[in-house]
């Protein structure tokens, strides 16, 4: 019996999609940024803060976490001090500064005393997310064939299905920056794709945002002829990727290392390498988390044609009072735009019924239907 159950579990980690490096995902020029990144998708979990350089980023310090975050970056401060204080006579070194020092050069950043100054402003946090990118693979399932048929109807590479992992991890979250939904899309950029109003905001809905995420990345694409730059642009904007192709060509990561726009900070710097170290690690998931169940396909985000085989049976009506379930209790994974589907509701219908000043919701909350 336990032979079957495993056999089985390894047939379901098989059945997700694998997506292939292409010719135009280039990593020449970011390979250290990828690794990096895989570190921190796969390696360094919630509680871990990774003490790095920022523009250097595979060049890591130590790690840390809430407890000691401010003494050991005190103390990354000091050995970098004593780099510079010591760059003729490195065996003056102590142990934490000449393990630094070491890492530096294997990172081929070779220590003066400018340079030094540089990385003394540059220690950056960064906190893991494995158990958070160990989710999203799971989640994806819901939505990754659905999404990939929409890019590919797009003209969009279907790689980009993927893109929600680095934004949401497959979730109708809202940003720092006001930015919602699965897809991450800021009021002012999505009011160009789809309908947000004081009634409607479409960012939540998985099927209208993925459309329009398809839309802007193609338009990305036409406008800059690039790939890498138009997946950059998803996060920096069209114009500031334009005005860094002018500057400096099409090469992403020439662009990198010499583009100085006043918002190119680092996120849009490293927001094509988070991507395709997510791919990577989608596609060889099994190798850092083992076998994964992942979810099933979500009924409301099927392929259109599926979608409109389905609509030939009739549409389940709001259920009547006698048969309607006053509360709900909200389950992992659970977006507001799928319980509202389930009861005949509107988002902004559930929000208002229970109250919630923003979307966001949590397992074992009890949210009323009726």
């Amino acid at each position: 019996m336990k032979h079957s159950v495993r056999v089985i579990v390894a047939i379901l980690a098989l059945a997700a999609p694998v997506f292939a490096q292409r010719s135009e995902l280039p990593i020449t020029g970011v390979e250290s940024r990828v690794d990096f990144w895989k570190k921190i998708f796969t390696q360094y979990g919630k509680d871990d803060i990774v003490l790095h350089d920022r523009f250097y980023v595979n060049l890591i310090y130590d790690v840390a976490d809430e407890s000691n975050v401010d003494s050991k970056t005190s103390q990354v401060t000091a050995a970098l001090k004593e780099i510079s204080e010591n760059l003729d006579t490195p065996d003056n070194l102590s142990l934490v500064a000449r393990q630094i020092r070491e890492s530096m050069t294997a990172n081929g950043v070779t220590p003066s005393k400018s340079l030094v100054d540089q990385l003394i402003e540059g220690i950056h946090e960064q906190r893991g997310i494995k158990e958070r990118f160990r989710d999203g693979i799971v989640r994806s399932g819901r939505y990754v064939d659905s999404f990939r048929s929409v890019m590919d109807t797009h003209d969009v590479l279907t790689e980009l299905a993927l893109l929600p992992l680095v934004e949401s991890s497959f979730q109708n979250a809202r940003s720092k920056a006001a930015a919602l939904g699965i897809w991450q899309f800021t009021r002012s950029t999505g009011r160009l794709y789809m309908t947000i109003n004081k009634k409607v905001d479409q960012r939540l809905d998985p099927d209208k945002a993925t459309l329009a995420a398809a839309k802007l990345l193609r338009d990305n694409y036409r406008a800059l002829g690039s790939w890498p730059l138009a997946i950059t642009a998803y996060n920096h904007g069209r114009g500031g990727m334009l005005r860094a192709q002018s500057e400096h060509g099409s090469d992403m990561a020439k662009i990198i290392n010499e583009y100085r726009g006043p918002v190119f900070g680092y996120a849009s710097m490293n927001f094509y390498s988070e991507f395709l170290a997510a791919v990577d690690v989608y596609n060889n998931y099994t190798q850092y988390f083992g076998e994964l169940v992942l979810d099933k396909p979500a009924s409301g985000s099927k392929p259109a044609m599926v979608t409109a085989v389905a609509a030939k049976a009739p549409t389940p009506a709001k259920p009547k009072a006698s048969q309607a379930t006053d509360k709900y209790k909200v389950r992992n994974g659970d977006t507001l735009w799928e319980i509202a589907q389930k009861f005949g509701m509107t988002i902004r219908e559930l929000m208002d019924k229970n109250n919630l000043s923003k979307p966001g919701i949590y397992a074992g909350q009890i949210l009323l239907v009726k």
